[in-house]
């Protein structure tokens, strides 16, 4: 089997981070991407440097001069053989490029027009240059994480990936199926800031109901307040993770701790969280990360080892499922989720800049004169 996206086509304007990630998630789930990059990148980017390119795995790679309407014009065709187009440039760009949504459309009429920002298509700050710690940050999704000093950077997961690349697959997907009941296409604006914004849902749920402090940091369930659910320093500097939110889970951390319940206040009593976080501090920094990992191995304590990315791909449970896989020499994460019949094929290594050009400008149409004449003038690469 292909995947479940075997014979969607994908046009990926090449871009950075969210709008890339969302690609390789469609080409592991079987589709096929094309990524248009810009002709001066196939001369910086060489294939060896290119294998460590993870988002750009399994994907196909033209070299394109988009500011010359030749070149926009082979991306147009293409256009018309794809089912996908996602770009993740500032509001406008594309229009000025005459690769806009109205421009594709009117070449495809079922084509969903994927638009990754982190502002959005409208709004103030749509014009403005920004990061995925800017979004997150207005979003109202990077104050509750962190210590109460200030907060935490959680890398470019939230903005970036979660709220960003995810959320444009999900969207993309499902304009996808509204094109195939219907005929028409349209676009599908996804923002890092409404993406993130998305992911805080249940604490805005759970603060309604008085369950949740906005204000502080680290003084809820999920925010490290709670010493069920924190992370402990361990006697070689490792750390553990504990989840034990459950009253089983918690009795369970207790007996593999060997601390008796009767030393402790109750476990919602917050009162008796300090001295409780004091207790498990201790018990943890008396054995090494790894024979804690041993001993709550097989428990429902919810207690796992801290691994470092490196780790992780050895750790005999991500083995087990095939979690990580190695292309070409370099460990990266596993397509995900599995599926039961339309299982996708392993992603290829990602593509140098330009690789695939002659073989996607053969196949709209174009002879190999054309294709000489238009890499001379510079209209592709």
């Amino acid at each position: 089997m292909g995947g479940p996206l075997a014979g969607v086509g994908v046009v990926e304007l090449a871009g950075l981070g969210a709008a890339p990630f969302c690609g390789m998630v469609l080409a592991d789930l079987g589709a096929e991407v094309v990524r248009v990059d810009r002709a001066d990148a196939v001369v910086e980017v060489g294939a060896s440097s290119a294998r460590s390119d993870v988002l750009g795995r399994g994907k196909l790679s033209m070299g394109v001069n988009l500011k010359d309407r030749r070149g926009a014009e082979a991306v147009l065709r293409l256009v018309e053989r794809s089912d996908a187009l996602i770009e993740g440039f500032r509001p406008g760009v594309t229009e000025r490029l005459g690769l806009g949504p109205a421009d594709c459309l009117a070449r495809r009429r079922s084509l969903v027009y994927g638009r990754m920002t982190g502002w959005g298509q409208e709004g103030p700050f749509a014009p403005m240059a920004g990061h995925d710690i800017d979004y997150i940050a207005l979003s109202g999704a990077l104050h509750p994480i962190g210590p109460k000093e200030r907060p935490a950077l959680p890398l470019n997961l939230v903005g970036d990936f979660g709220g960003g690349g995810m959320l444009l697959a999900v969207g993309v997907l499902a304009a996808l199926l509204q094109a195939r009941e219907t005929g028409a296409g349209q676009a599908v604006d996804a923002a890092m800031v409404d993406g993130s914004a998305l992911l805080t849902a249940q604490h805005h749920g759970l603060a309604a109901e008085g369950r949740w402090s906005r204000e502080e940091r680290e003084s809820n369930w999920l925010d490290g307040g709670a010493p069920f659910y924190s992370t402990y320093r361990t006697a070689d500097g490792e750390h553990m993770a504990v989840g034990a939110l459950e009253p089983q889970f918690f009795a369970m951390l207790l007996e593999r701790l060997e601390i008796d319940p009767a030393e402790l206040s109750p476990q919602l009593d917050r009162t008796g969280w300090p001295h409780m976080r004091d207790a498990f501090a201790a018990r943890f920094g008396a054995r090494t990360r790894d024979e804690w990992a041993e001993r709550f191995e097989g428990s429902d304590a919810c207690v796992a080892p801290v691994l470092s990315m490196e780790e992780a791909p050895g750790h005999p449970h991500n083995r087990a499922r095939g979690v990580f896989t190695t292309i070409e020499g370099v460990t990266q994460p596993a397509p995900a989720p599995r599926f039961s019949v339309t299982e996708p094929r392993a992603p290829t290594a990602p593509a140098s800049p330009g690789r695939d050009t002659d073989a996607v400008m053969a196949r709209l149409g174009y002879g190999p004169d054309e294709i000489g004449m238009l890499r001379e003038t510079g209209a592709i690469a």
